[in-house]
């Protein structure tokens, strides 16, 4: 799962705004941010433009309605503490009309734990008027003002959406009557310590139009009955996924035609493959075809004010395993508030006779129960624990709230995705000591004027030391990197002896501002870890933080070295691909370090702890495959836009990178002919073939060349090679079995006629000549009458079908037919390339593809040539954005899930600092905020192996110090015998790396050479490789048998050399 980014188009040039183009440093000047440009753009209403260049990732979660929706929503915000600002920092992001800051506070040191954008020399000022000019840069769209009345009636009628945190419990019931009586949604968020709680109300009528946010599910048909509940059989390609209660809508149906285009139908699933629906017995007889789309319909939810919900409240589980716990929690909440009231205060820390009075008003508040919200227990050590920690505010717990709670803010604006009904209660009791007796002291948690003491007071000052003196690697500064380092910021960690060490290659683009919220629209193109590092250290200037450009992999393990790694206290993944996270893995495995890792895709966010001999690591279990496309249905038989822009995907590469790429290999590499013919199959003549395309044949001396290329190609692909499939599998053509040839899956295609009065035949040509033209360094053009112009001139050769051209119509057949290779045309095509001297004056340039470039012509390219092949095809097109999401492979994120995950993380983080030992004090995390849904389960363990009475893990290795007593190293022989001897082991295998050090059955000459060298030397020898002096330890593998002479499973040997 990818990391997600975050929003912000902030103090942007007129000329750049009117395009709602991409953001780059040249037209990105900085200007003083008003709220309203001069452009109009940040006109909220329905007219108002979406900026797709800011908001990209999060339209791929919410989608164009729910985000004009937003546009014309007004938030209020009450309480502008650390649970305040996270849900003003989200919402704002997310992009809603406007958001006023509500606070009659000021600034304490009590604050500073989880404000962020509170600094010390904010204190004694309103909380809401410092936060307004920091919470106002993060989107230029939405304005920001502060209000530091008191919230009468009147005033509420301004917002469609109000957010309390920090307020009394009477305040809530009168603001909570107030919004149910008039139509204004209601949101309470409150964080007490490790506890959280959130309620929603929007109304007694509110409309979901997605309840789950999916994409709508489609089929395709083969057989439908005629009957009172017809029924529908899908093709058995894959099941259809529809669930009864499920509304569906038909297209395409041949013979039942009156099922197309119908009024959604609601559906009853049968099985895997088939499901029921209306009365068809009038209808016509199905012939064949069709496809059935699921159509998602809107849901009404009626909520209860707060008021009438205490007594009967409903809740949202946030942990299984706490089955109970909401019920108590609620009143608990409610005994807060009544301590609150008596003494104008919370319970103080760690205070024991404060707890006690707690659990005295909790059992008075559940004694004047009526409804269901009556316990016939309370548990009393929950409310002490709760009393205990009350006084606290944590960065983690306002993180995780936050999120959720700006979601629902999203809920009630847009519709999109199911609120939360109606009460939400999470604890994370287990960041808490693993002593059963251990009990803080109020002196360890009482306050020290200083900005952890809302920290302290959950905790004590001993673990502030300890967070102050770790050592900790982040991996990845993008949507989780940001999050997770203003929560390091905020807990204190490297905040004395310690360091926090940020790596990150990427620069920053406009499309991470909509989450990455550490960066600003003057900060696009600069570095993301420099820039990152710099913004949390505004947030707490003690934090000491290191920013890399550095990639993980084996390219930088001279940077991070045995040395670094055995520094580091632990690992923090914050990565958007599975790659890097299984090389992280493996290096923490290796290290014995503890990693926290987590990702995000859209509402869905996770989070895995790997603790060192005690859990599995992230690489022990992975996700299946990623199904591919099979190759004929691209290359002849698509049947989805996903099919036409893969293979649109695979044009733009095999047209603009590969035969650049390599003729500039023939002209530079003088191995690259010895090496192309050393290739399996038709290769060699394929590769030298588009080499000599490439310098001879295509070779265009001109903008007009390069017209007359585009559109020579455009004949061939959307013409000729469709009259060629049509040659061979005509439109009546019958299978065998005497079916029709093009049913089911097969589209039969039609061939289109170019004609330059239609836009998007124009669009494929002014793209593809202007791409061709780049990758030979030509200059190109944007005039479309001009090139309307040449393309009258151009003559296109006339094609005709030939016969004897053998089109594969499956990948097995495709893989069963030899490929015969034409040998004298590649002796020719040798003696026809030009000499590498002569082609070296071409000035070739591969093109990389570039998704997030409006004016590169990169995805003009790609729209255009799916759309023209789904039109060959009749597959619906697909818009340009839909296109982006599709081809270029964008992993759709919004910040709430963001923060969400990043402060359940940091939660972990707390535990692996204490040193907590049990498996059941962590938490492995899942959410799904679009349902909303949350799963908790402690890790897996650390599977166990076995040889003799051993057992082991992956965490283990055998310890071997290759340098002896005597300062020489170990020779084969010697480690041989050291393992026979030592762990009684037969070593039948050894290897390192790719390198096979040694078997039982290598040549007995070899066997020789090497048994009396030193390992290190053979490693060398086999490698060819020198060891870098960074190389403290090298890695054997081993096969071995035991002294029966069987095989047993074994760790690896940590061979150390310096």
């Amino acid at each position: 799962m990818s990391s997600s980014p975050l929003s912000k188009k902030r103090r942007v040039s007129g000329s750049e705004t009117k395009t709602g183009s991409h953001c780059s440093s040249s037209n990105s000047v900085r200007t003083e941010l008003s709220h309203t440009p001069a452009n109009g753009m940040a006109k909220n209403g329905n007219d108002a433009e979406i900026d797709e260049g800011l908001y990209s990732r999060q339209l791929y979660v919410l989608g164009h309605d729910a985000m004009k929706r937003m546009q014309i929503s007004s938030v209020l915000i009450s309480g502008l503490r650390g649970l305040g600002v996270e849900i003003a920092k989200n919402v704002i992001l997310g992009g809603v009309k406007s958001v006023t800051l509500h606070d009659q506070g000021v600034a304490e040191w009590k604050d500073l734990s989880s404000q962020f954008y509170l600094r010390e020399e904010d204190l004694g000022k309103n909380r809401a008027e410092v936060s307004q000019l920091r919470l106002a840069e993060l989107n230029s769209y939405v304005p920001v003002t502060s209000f530091t009345g008191a919230l009468t009636n009147e005033y509420l009628t301004k917002f469609q959406v109000v957010v309390l945190t920090n307020s009394s419990l009477d305040e809530q019931k009168r603001i909570g009557d107030f919004c149910h009586s008039n139509g204004i949604k209601f949101i309470v968020a409150d964080t007490r310590g490790l506890f959280g709680q959130l309620f929603c109300d929007f109304g007694e009528e509110m409309a979901v139009f997605d309840i789950n946010g999916e994409q709508p599910l489609s089929a395709m048909i083969s057989m439908i009955t005629k009957d009172s509940a017809g029924v529908v059989t899908c093709l058995d390609e894959a099941r259809h996924g529809f669930e009864s209660g499920d509304f569906v809508t038909f297209t395409e149906v041949q013979g039942m035609t009156e099922l197309n285009g119908c009024d959604p139908i609601e559906i009853k699933s049968l099985g895997p493959y088939t499901f029921s629906i209306c009365d068809t017995s009038s209808f016509s007889d199905y012939v064949r075809g069709g496809i059935v789309t699921q159509v998602k319909m809107p849901k009404i939810v009626a909520f209860k004010s707060l008021s009438s919900s205490m007594a009967e409240p409903e809740f949202v589980l946030t942990d299984f395993a706490k089955f109970d716990r909401p019920g108590q929690l609620h009143m608990g909440f409610q005994a807060l508030h009544a301590f609150e009231k008596k003494h104008s205060r919370l319970p103080k820390p760690w205070s024991q006779s404060d707890a006690d009075e707690l659990v005295a008003l909790a059992e008075e508040v559940n004694a004047a129960q009526s409804g269901s919200a009556k316990q016939e227990q309370l548990d009393q050590a929950v409310i002490k624990k709760l009393s205990c920690v009350a006084a606290g505010d944590l960065a983690p717990i306002n993180a995780f709230i936050g999120g959720l709670a700006a979601q629902e803010v999203m809920k009630a604006c847009t519709g999109k995705f199911m609120p939360i009904m109606q009460w939400l209660y999470f604890d994370a009791l287990e960041c808490l000591s693993e002593a059963e007796d251990a009990v803080l002291t109020e002196e360890e948690c009482a306050p020290r004027n200083c900005r952890y003491d809302s920290q302290i007071a959950v905790f004590g000052s001993k673990l502030q030391e300890l967070l102050a003196k770790q050592r900790y690697f982040l991996v990845g500064a993008g949507a989780i990197g940001c999050e997770l380092l203003k929560n390091f910021a905020m807990m204190g960690l490297a905040s004395g002896e310690g360091e926090v060490i940020v790596t990150d290659m990427d620069t920053i683009e406009k499309s991470n501002l909509n989450r990455q919220f550490l960066f600003r629209p003057w900060d696009v193109t600069k570095m993301k870890s420099e820039t990152a590092a710099a913004a949390v250290k505004q947030m707490n200037p003690s934090i000491r933080i290191t920013g890399h450009q550095n990639r993980v992999g084996p390219e930088t393990e001279k940077v991070y070295d045995d040395d670094f790694f055995e520094s580091l206290d632990g690992v923090t993944n914050a990565l958007d691909n599975v790659d890097a996270r299984m090389y992280m893995d493996r290096r923490c495995v290796y290290y014995c370090k503890p990693l926290l890792e987590s990702g995000t895709l859209g509402t869905k966010g996770n989070v895995q702890v790997v603790i060192p001999f005690l859990t599995e690591s992230y690489s022990s279990s992975q996700d299946p495959p990623e199904k591919s496309i099979p190759i004929c249905t691209l290359k002849n038989f698509p049947n989805a836009i996903e099919h036409t822009l893969q293979w649109a995907r695979d044009e733009f590469e095999g047209l603009f990178k590969q035969p650049a790429e390599n003729a500039l290999q023939y002209m530079t590499d003088p191995k690259f002919m010895e090496r192309t013919l050393k290739l399996p199959g038709a290769q060699p003549l394929d590769v030298v073939e588009a080499v000599y395309k490439s310098l001879v044949t295509d070779f265009p001396r001109s903008w007009e060349d390069c017209v007359v290329w585009a559109r020579n190609h455009w004949q061939c692909q959307y013409n000729n090679n469709i009259r060629q499939l049509l040659h061979n599998f005509p439109p009546d053509q019958l299978t065998s079995s005497g079916a029709p040839f093009w049913s089911g899956p097969k589209r039969c295609p039609h061939p289109l006629e170019f004609s330059t009065n239609n836009d998007l035949h124009m669009d494929y040509i002014m793209a593809a000549a202007n791409l061709f033209a780049q990758s030979y360094g030509l200059p190109g053009s944007t005039e479309r009458s001009a090139l309307s112009k040449l393309l009258q001139d151009i003559k296109v050769p006339e094609f005709i079908p030939k016969s004897g051209i053998k089109i594969h119509v499956s990948d097995q057949e495709l893989q069963n037919a030899s490929a015969s290779v034409d040998d004298s045309r590649l002796e020719e095509l040798k003696t026809l390339l030009p000499s590498t001297q002569a082609a070296s004056q071409f000035k070739l340039c591969p093109i990389e593809f570039e998704k997030d470039d409006e004016t590169n012509f990169h995805m003009d390219f790609i729209v255009a040539a799916s759309n023209l092949r789904a039109e060959n095809y009749d597959i619906p097109p697909a818009d340009r954005h839909k296109s982006k999401l599709i081809a270029g492979k964008i992993i759709p994120a919004i910040a709430t899930t963001t923060a969400a995950v990043v402060g359940l993380v940091c939660l972990e983080l707390l535990k692996i600092i204490q040193g907590h030992k049990k498996l059941e004090s962590y938490k492995n995390g899942f959410m799904n905020l679009a349902l909303p849904f949350f799963a908790f389960s402690e890790p897996i363990g650390a599977p166990k192996h076995k040889y003799y009475e051993i057992d082991w893990t992956l965490w283990d290795r055998f310890e071997v110090k290759g340098i002896q007593p005597n300062g020489e190293e170990m020779t084969l022989r010697q480690f041989l015998d050291y393992f026979k001897n030592e762990h009684k082991l037969e070593i039948t295998m050894l290897s390192q790396g790719v390198s096979m050090l040694y078997s039982f059955f290598m040549p007995a000459a070899k066997l020789k050479e090497r048994l009396d060298l030193p390992m290190t030397e053979i490693v060398t020898k086999v490698s060819k490789k020198k060891l870098g002096k960074h190389v403290k330890a090298l890695v054997f593998e081993l096969c071995c048998n035991d002294e029966t002479e069987e095989d047993v499973e074994v760790p690896y040997v940590r061979y150390t050399i310096r």
